[in-house]
Parts: structure tokens; sequence; C-alpha cells
């Protein structure tokens, strides 16, 4: 008999699961623990091994990763859209970088790091293309169609929950919701959110005031960890990539007269080890009031440095509200007239969507499937779809973007 045809080669015994599981049981009695993981619809229970192998939390993360959404993080961007550089950061970086950090500070106060991983992988699925700009346009849109707002945090836990279905706790999609790093505190305290009622009524509120978001706090230690960690993640990388467009000078990129040191290495290094000093052992999460100003302040110079720059603004205001919205015009009537040759459906609908949401069309309404399909894209794909359906305005990807070789010229 062959080795692949061994049952045993497959199982674990007891005594090899418990050697698995041991680490991690060794958690912080304010962490969140595996048996805790709420879920909204559970099928086919695992196995003993694979609870043993991938626990509630590590099959969040598996189901995060594997789903096409977030492979097309990596050409989304975030500050400067129209720059042909591959030393700007894109969308995947930024969660890993997220996820990184976090596991990093979760490790040391003992929380579930497969949690805090799940939550910062998934952070930021629902961006649109074009970073905060692209957003802010498709939200407008939305809003002139439905009333209704759109915001990356609910849609993310919309793109995986409702789109992907991609089953994940409620940890998870609470901590994916409550995650924005716009808005700084500097004490964290877990908010209950109890139920997936509880979570549909945070959704409900986002949707009709867009303030909301800005001020929601995580249901566990895990989520908070991520919120300070997006805020970590961007601030010190959106210098990096102003000084590589050149908004920011080399000697501008040294930040003086601050504690937390003078570049993105310091910041992250500093705040982490502040936190784990300031929250060890506690029910919550807080910086040194010091701390905490200092971080704030560095935020406050990116705001007025750099994301009211020229450059993160040229082409985006201009250009794009304009193209967005002939695009959603022309998708919600391509949807509506149920035209199946149509990109809405080839690219989206029929592309996998309903392979795995057999339901998606018939339970959604068209503006929110409008909404999925545009929120999804990459910016390049935006570009390449505005002129494949409108050849006679295409524009010209030498007119929109910067390339690599325009400061050579």
């Amino acid at each position: 008999m062959s080795s692949v045809d061994r049952e045993d080669a497959f199982t674990l015994t007891p005594e090899e699961r418990s050697y698995v599981t041991e680490g991690r049981r060794k958690l912080s009695p304010y962490a969140t623990d595996y048996s805790d993981a709420v879920y909204e619809c559970v099928t086919n229970a695992p196995s003993a091994d694979t609870r043993a192998l991938r626990p509630s939390f590590v099959r969040d993360v598996d189901r995060v990763l594997n789903n096409a959404f977030y492979n097309r993080c990596m050409d989304k961007t975030q500050v400067f859209p129209f720059y042909r550089n591959d030393d700007l950061t894109r969308r995947s970086f930024h969660l890993q970088l997220v996820a990184q950090v976090a596991r990093k500070i979760g490790s040391a106060l003992r929380l579930n790091t497969d949690l805090i991983e799940a939550i910062a992988l998934g952070h930021d699925m629902g961006h649109t293309p074009f970073g905060h700009g692209g957003e802010r346009i498709l939200s407008d849109l939305y809003h002139r169609h439905t009333s209704r707002y759109f915001n990356h945090n609910v849609h993310s836990v919309r793109i995986l929950r409702d789109v992907a279905t991609c089953r994940l706790s409620l940890q998870t999609f609470n901590g994916i919701l409550c995650h924005c790093g716009e808005k700084g505190f500097r004490e964290y305290q877990p908010q209950e959110c109890a139920s997936f009622k509880d979570l549909d009524a945070i959704i409900a509120r986002c949707s009709v005031d867009p303030t909301v978001s800005k001020s929601l706090r995580p249901s566990t230690l895990e989520g908070c960890v991520v919120r300070i960690c997006d805020m970590l993640g961007y601030l010190g990388k959106d210098r990096q990539d102003a000084l590589n467009v050149g908004v920011i000078s080399n000697e501008d990129y040294q930040i003086r007269d601050n504690i937390l040191g003078p570049n993105n290495s310091s910041i992250i290094d500093r705040v982490s080890t502040n936190i784990i000093k300031r929250s060890i052992d506690k029910p919550f999460l807080s910086m040194d009031p010091d701390v905490f100003d200092a971080l704030m302040a560095i935020k406050d110079l990116n705001s007025k440095t750099i994301y009211a720059s020229e450059q993160a603004h040229e082409r985006l205001d201009e250009r794009l509200p304009s193209m967005m919205e002939a695009v959603y015009d022309r998708c919600l009537a391509d949807l509506k007239r149920g035209d199946e040759s149509t990109p809405i459906f080839c690219h989206h609908i029929h592309s996998w969507v309903m392979k795995f949401n057999q339901d998606y069309v018939t339970i959604n309404e068209p503006d929110d499937i409008v909404m999925d399909y545009i929120a999804s894209m990459t910016d390049d794909y935006f570009v390449q779809l505005y002129n494949f359906l409108f050849p006679q305005h295409a524009v010209r990807e030498s007119d929109l973007y910067h390339s690599y070789f325009e400061s050579m010229k």
C-alpha cells in the first residue's frame, strides 16, 4: 500500500493534536479565545484535526486570502494614483504591513494573533480604485442614486460577507468594520457587538451618516490593535511615497522635534513599544499622552503637506468624477437591460461571483451591484473599462499618468 493510501498519514493522534494546540492556549485573559468565535451560519462542522490545525480565526485568514478580491489590492494605490512608480505603496502592501505590526503588538500582549491577522488582511478589501479620492466620488454617486453613503470599511464587510460569501466570524467582521484609523484615540476600550444583528445595526448607521465610521471601536482588543496599526501603517509610508513623487524634499522627510523620531521605522517602533508598556494585562489599549500627541502631530503634518498637496489631487479632481459617473450610469443601464454581453456581467456577475453566490442578482438592488463592481476595480482596470465603454472619449494614459521616465525628459 502506498503512503498516500494510508489514512493515518493524514490524521493526527490525540497526543499530536494536543501538541499543536498547546501554544494557542497561552492567551491573556483579555484575549479572544478561538472558542469565542461566533458564526452566522455553521455548516459542515470541521473535523478535530482541522480544528487543531486551522481553528476558527485561522480559517478566517484563509478565507480572506483565498478570494479574487484580495488579488486586486495589488493594483490599488493609496495617496498618489496617477504615477507609474513601483516604489509607491499599494493597498496589498498596506494590508501586510498592518498585519505584521499588529501581530507584533498582539503577540507581546498575548492576544489572539490569528484574529489580528484575519482583521488586518481584510480591513481594506473594500477600498475603491484611486484611494480615498475614488471613495469620495463613488460615495457621492451612490448617495445620489440611493440616499445611502459608501464607506470602504462597510464595503470591506460587504465584499467578504455578501459578495464573496466567505463566512467569517463576527469578531473578524466587527474588527474590519471598526478599523478606520483616520481618527486617533489615546485609549481604546472595546465596545460590545454581541451578534450579527448588532453588526447590521452599526452598518446601517454608517450608511446614513458618513462620520460614524471614524468613531467606531472594535469589540475585541485584537480589533483595537488593528485600528491603531492602521494609522501606524500609513503615516510613515505616506511620507516615503511623498518623497518619491517630489511632494516633500529629503530635508522635509526627516521629522524634527518629535519624540517619535525622524522616520517611518522609528515611528512604528516607538509607538508599538509604548502601547505594549501601557497595555500589558489590561482590558484596554493606551498610549502615554505625549506619545499620542506626537502621533497626532505627524498626522496633522501629513494632512497639510501631503494629503492636501496638488500631487495628491491633480487629475483626480478634474477628470475622475466625470469618468466614474459615466461608468456608473452605463453599467447601471446595462444591468437593468439585462445585457449579458456587457462588462458588468462578463467581468463581475458571471466571471465568478454567481459561482459562489447564485442569488446575488436577485437579492441585491442594481445600484448595489454597480457599486460592488466599481469598488472592486483596480486603478488600471477602471481606466481601460472607461476607454472600452466610451472609445469616442478615450483618455490616453500618457495624458493621465506620470510616466516612469518623466523626470528624465
